[in-house]
């Protein structure tokens, strides 16, 4: 018997073999069959999705859950326009936030709302004693009072770049260790969180963009958070964990291993299970556009800089390398084409030294790639990672700081897959909006929140931008043979959505209703799985069915 039946729905299975299906079911988590394979079969229970459309899960192969969750619980300063209104609201934060002394962590900064950086001396004026870290958005910097400012200072290297108070790169990452480590059970909480709503998005799978370490790491131990929600059943969804790359150390294996540096116990990408393992090694190469450290070949337009590297191309490469040798998969954090001529260059002197041919490199981001980098990327079978919403959000920034000639060059899609480039979406949550939805509708418009086009020659078919969080997402985590497609024996994660994208006015894609999210078979966020299915139970045994809340055990 199986367990449920969807009936009566266009579900798009995203696999070529059997395009599209009305009936799917369901057994112990898995696909068992579509159609005639299913129909004549006794079910527990059968939902009638009145002609919604069934999609896979979709996978978000680039988030920062923990982050996410921290930013949706803590102060944050947006959309404060004016620098007053923003001292105001830290001004508020401080007050009613522990003791003299303690740390206060604020989300939301962007300077370019604010026409310039604010400055230590200004945080001081409202920080009633403790030590404050205003949080950029992209990640890649932060605005701290004099009393971090100082304490940092003393540990920076010489050579590093500073401003008053306004901090990047490597110099953000001494204040992050200054601040280390959150409580596991405080980023568990804020994972959670996190998750469930991209499970109101229709996500059902994504991939960490580095734990541990790095810019972004919240814990030395942060992998013990993931661990905790998994064995207590409040994972939500499944999770891949990039490992930080400085998390890796130099080890005395055998040297016929040839592991020059790796995790302790030589764990790598793979371990783990459906619910919780590790994928990519998280090496990042330079910074971000909106903090203006993405390294470029040429100066930003209007500003007199390229932007940076994160360390010395040398050290960077030695990175890539050490980490190819050890068998990881690398996801190599590379913005700026500066920085992606440093990633190919590095991915492939590693596989020269050590051939992996399915190794399935990625690089992330990959936010400004020049015409001659392309067939490079498909040369050495690197997938490109990106994030089409950031120029729904960023578009007239971005492309007014890259200037006619390179803006076309953004964050591209059609002509990745014009050259046999694997094409992947991400979100880079919570830089910007993470609904895949969202993503898809820029992929195929190529229009800004204002209306202005950014690279219009780089839009790709709705079809095309589906594989791209689906199959392709799935392959690049390695995941293909059990997700990103509606196949018997594929896990039962999919979306049901409440108008078909490919027959919709593209325009209307992003605000398509998620009606509901299947995880493991079971409807996800709701106790009453017909409820939350949206759809009529005409089950002869009754109202009665299995729990649909949380992961199988």
């Amino acid at each position: 018997m199986l367990c449920s039946r969807l009936t009566n729905a266009n579900i798009l299975t995203m696999d070529p073999e059997h395009p599209v299906a009305h009936d799917l079911g369901i057994w112990r988590g898995r696909i068992v069959g579509l159609d005639e394979a299913v129909t004549s079969l006794p079910a527990r229970e059968v939902v009638d999705l009145q002609g919604a459309t069934v999609l896979p899960g979709f996978i978000d192969s680039h988030v920062h859950l923990a982050w996410t969750g921290l930013k949706q619980s803590a102060p944050s300063v947006a959309p404060c326009r004016e620098v007053a209104a923003v001292l105001a609201a830290v001004a508020e934060a401080t007050a009613r936030t522990g003791v003299p002394g303690d740390w206060v962590d604020v989300m939301g900064y962007d300077q370019r709302a604010l026409g310039r950086h604010l400055t230590a001396a200004e945080l001081d004026t409202v920080s009633h004693g403790r030590k404050v870290f205003l949080m950029h958005d992209s990640g890649h910097g932060c605005v701290v009072n004099s009393a971090v400012l100082d304490a940092v200072l003393e540990l920076l290297p010489a050579g590093v770049p500073h401003q008053d108070g306004f901090l990047v790169e490597a110099a953000m990452a001494e204040v992050r260790r200054l601040r280390l480590p959150y409580a596991q059970t405080e980023i568990a909480d804020a994972v959670e969180r996190a998750a469930r709503t991209c499970l109101a998005e229709g996500v059902t799978a994504v991939a960490e963009a580095g734990i541990g370490g790095g810019l972004l790491g919240h814990s030395p131990v942060e992998l013990g958070a993931y661990q905790l929600l998994r064995d207590r059943g409040r994972l939500p969804l499944r999770v891949q964990l990039m490992a930080a790359a400085d998390t890796l150390r130099p080890r005395a294996a055998h040297r016929d291993d040839r592991l020059p540096r790796t995790l302790d116990l030589g764990m790598r990408t793979g371990f783990g299970d459906d619910w919780l393992s590790l994928g990519a090694l998280k090496i990042y190469t330079d910074g971000g556009m909106m903090a203006r450290t993405a390294a470029l070949t040429a100066p930003y337009e209007g500003l007199d800089h390229t932007g940076q590297l994160q360390d010395d191309p040398e050290q960077l490469t030695r990175l890539v390398v050490d980490g190819h040798l050890a068998g990881w998969q690398l996801a190599v954090h590379a913005i700026g084409d500066r920085a992606v001529d440093l990633a190919l260059d590095a991915l492939e002197h590693a596989q020269r030294l050590r051939p992996r041919p399915d190794a399935r490199h990625r690089i992330e981001h990959a936010g400004l790639v020049r015409p001659d980098q392309l067939p490079r990327f498909a040369r050495l079978g690197v997938a490109a990672v990106v994030q089409p919403a950031f120029l729904h959000s960023f578009g007239d920034d971005y492309a007014t700081l890259m200037g006619p000639e390179r803006a076309p060059w953004l964050y591209r899609g059609r002509s990745f897959l014009d050259h046999g480039v694997p094409l992947v979406g991400s979100s880079d949550r919570p830089v910007t909006d993470g609904a895949p939805l969202r993503a898809i509708q820029f992929m195929v418009e190529r229009a800004a929140a204002s209306g202005r086009p950014v690279g219009p020659a780089e839009a790709i078919t709705v079809d095309e931008a589906l594989h791209a969080f689906t199959v392709a997402a799935a392959r690049a985590c390695h995941w293909e043979h059990a997700a990103g497609s509606l196949a018997p024996g594929r896990r039962a994660d999919l979306v049901v959505l409440g108008d078909d994208p490919r027959r919709i006015d593209p325009s209307r894609i992003a605000g398509t209703e998620i009606v509901a999210t299947y995880v493991d078979g079971r409807p996800a966020g709701d106790g009453d799985g017909r409820r939350a299915a949206g759809g009529r139970n005409t089950s002869p045994h009754g109202p009665d069915g299995p729990a649909s809340v949380g992961p199988a055990a």
